[in-house]
């Protein structure tokens, strides 16, 4: 289990884009964000949502909106995301909670006003009870929004409001936020990451043909490709989950392979003893610790004396990481 407030398993609901909200999720307590890595923050407010919600008998929800709004309002920065909403439904089943509400993020909500964003969406189309939203949330054409102006909407819509202040680790002064979990991970420190966190950052992908080469090399590969990923090209510890629940340890290099073709960034993954047909699976792929940065060697030979110490690193990595897991 991932380390954290994770309680036993509930029957878990995802609402998904214009599906009406079923009645399992009817009245629900609801915290809003865009939730970006569900990190130790965003525990928090899940756990505050959860005791509310129980507190006054009603489901225990997340309301979320895709596609970002950073990437409605900027289509041609793109943004590295933390967490797809695939990787969200994995991590927030784990949580405790009863469901998960996803609603578009279009021109209309963003031109909805801060009266009518409760008024309309909250209470009267999606029938919530009460909200809960950490204490920078803003919402609203222009982000006119602000949690006092939440707070004061609810009272006469007749929904409870709950703001939740900021979180920081016990040994910092900074909040937990995704912005510090990015810039941890573009510098390739997975351990910093995943303590702000408070589990293992995964991403999800299908293993797609390569060019076979790692089978040449004696480590063959699952290959996958990350849209817009920042993480900081080099070679990890890695744990994966194959498309049938199955876990493997192993060994992963993220990057363009400079000793060969210096290509599109491509995350390359060997799993310790397996010798299976992975193309086309959705598999998932765990980071526990950086080996190196990515090198350019002088021919093949060097390179897999390399690889073979960044193998018995990446064990012995593996080993020793105590850090929880979202894919148990």
């Amino acid at each position: 289990m991932a380390s954290g407030d994770e309680t036993a398993a509930r029957p878990f609901t995802v609402c998904r884009q214009d599906e009406a909200v079923p009645q399992r999720l009817a009245g629900a307590v609801a915290a809003i964000g865009n939730f970006d890595g569900i990190h130790r923050g965003h525990r928090v407010l899940v756990q505050d949502v959860r005791e509310t919600a129980r507190a006054a008998g009603r489901p225990a929800a997340i309301l979320t909106f895709e596609p970002h709004p950073r990437a409605y309002f900027a289509p041609h920065a793109p943004m590295f995301r933390l967490t797809s909403p695939a990787a969200k439904e994995i991590v927030f089943r784990r949580l405790g909670l009863d469901g998960l509400i996803v609603r578009r993020f279009d021109a209309d909500l963003a031109g909805t006003g801060a009266r009518a964003f409760v008024a309309d969406l909250l209470a009267r189309d999606l029938g919530l009870s009460g909200v809960v939203v950490g204490h920078d949330f803003h919402f609203g054409r222009g982000r006119e929004g602000t949690p006092a102006v939440l707070e004061a909407l609810c009272r006469e819509t007749g929904l409870t409001c709950r703001i939740v202040p900021p979180v920081a680790l016990a040994d910092e002064s900074l909040p937990v936020s995704s912005s510090a979990i990015r810039a941890a991970l573009s510098a390739g420190d997975v351990v910093r990451a995943n303590a702000l966190l408070g589990y293992r950052w995964f991403v999800l992908g299908d293993v797609r043909h390569g060019d076979k080469r790692g089978r040449t090399l004696g480590y063959p590969t699952a290959n996958v490709q990350l849209p817009d990923c920042g993480l900081a090209h080099g070679i990890y510890a890695v744990r994966v989950r194959l498309g049938d629940g199955g876990l493997r340890d192993g060994v992963a290099s993220y990057g363009r392979r400079p000793t060969f073709d210096d290509g599109a960034p491509l995350l390359e993954v060997n799993l310790f003893g397996f010798d299976g047909d992975l193309y086309g699976q959705v598999i998932a792929v765990e980071f526990a610790g950086f080996i190196r940065g990515e090198e350019r060697f002088p021919n093949a030979e060097a390179l897999i004396a390399r690889m073979d110490v960044d193998a018995r690193q990446a064990r012995a990595q593996l080993s020793a990481d105590r850090t929880g897991s979202m894919l148990d």
